[in-house]
């Protein structure tokens, strides 16, 4: 392939990018794929900063591919559709999440649930199908099938939409999941970190009754006052552990707790857990307590 031709099948951008484990951001000029039949080209407004993202710029996780351009909370305007786009036009809100790609043939793709392919392909620093290495949303403009964009709705603002691309599906798909949506339930929420607070914010939307459970009394204010939660316990007080056991369904953990501990909070219907630091969940039941 010719220098020209190859010109003409990328498009120039610009990001901020990692170049080694110290996790420093600096400019970074690069190519990005043109729009292809089945793509839209976002032009970026927003994206949200992910601890994941830190976690990947400092190679904390062992696969990081350096240049690394973070980013996969990404929201922005469509500048660019190809021919076979049916869900956007341009001058569309739309996002981009943590994933881009699957292989689309598999018993999870066809049960949208592509997160779970063997073939799945990530916002950035893991290679795509073509071979190139993907950089994240920390750049101005995000190629990507449509497939695996998001339409944001016009009543949501573009920076408060783009936490919602990780952290809040990441609270919201469990809780629709396991049924803890239901307005009079009683929800414990284990850390007010990033997946945490917005636990509690959908939680008071759906009418449920909430606890926020944390390491850290400082929290207390922002639990009660900011979040509208309804109580508040510190996890490293067994006086108010004891007065609470048995009563909640939910956790987002964000630091180190007792695990035993909490278990005893939970009601004999079952519980689902979420460590926001490792991305894991546990689903807890009456017969057994601990089954990944």
């Amino acid at each position: 392939m010719s220098r020209l031709q190859a010109e003409e099948e990328t498009q120039k951008a610009f990001g901020w990018a990692a170049r080694d484990s110290s996790g420093i951001l600096s400019p970074f000029h690069f190519t990005r794929r043109v729009t292809g039949d089945n793509d839209i080209t976002i032009k970026i407004l927003y994206c949200g900063i992910c601890h994941s993202d830190l976690h990947i710029a400092r190679n904390d996780f062992g696969f990081a591919i350096y240049p690394v351009v973070p980013g996969h909370e990404i929201v922005g305007v469509v500048t660019q559709v190809g021919k076979k786009v049916a869900r956007f036009k341009v001058g569309d809100k739309a996002g981009v999440g943590c994933l881009i790609g699957s292989c689309g043939k598999c018993e999870n793709c066809q049960d949208d649930m592509e997160s779970y392919c063997s073939k799945t392909v990530y916002t950035y620093t893991i290679f795509d199908d073509g071979g190139a290495n993907n950089y994240g949303g920390y750049s101005d403009v995000y190629v990507v099938n449509e497939h695996f964009a998001i339409r944001i709705p016009d009543n949501l603002s573009l920076g408060g939409g783009a936490p919602l691309l990780c952290a809040g599906i990441t609270v919201f798909s469990p809780m629709k999941y396991f049924g803890l949506d239901k307005a009079g339930m009683h929800l414990g929420v284990v850390g007010l970190g990033g997946l945490g607070h917005l636990a509690v914010k959908f939680a008071k939307a759906f009418g449920m009754k909430v606890t926020v459970i944390s390491t850290s009394p400082s929290k207390h204010h922002e639990a009660i006052e900011q979040l509208k939660a309804d109580s508040f316990i510190v996890s490293h007080d067994m006086k108010q552990m004891e007065v609470h056991e048995e009563q909640y369904t939910r956790s987002f953990l964000s630091k180190v707790h007792s695990i035993p501990l909490l278990v005893f909070l939970f009601d004999l219907a079952g519980c689902d857990w979420h460590h926001e630091r490792y991305h894991r969940h546990c689903r807890c039941s009456s017969s057994s307590k601990a089954t990944a």
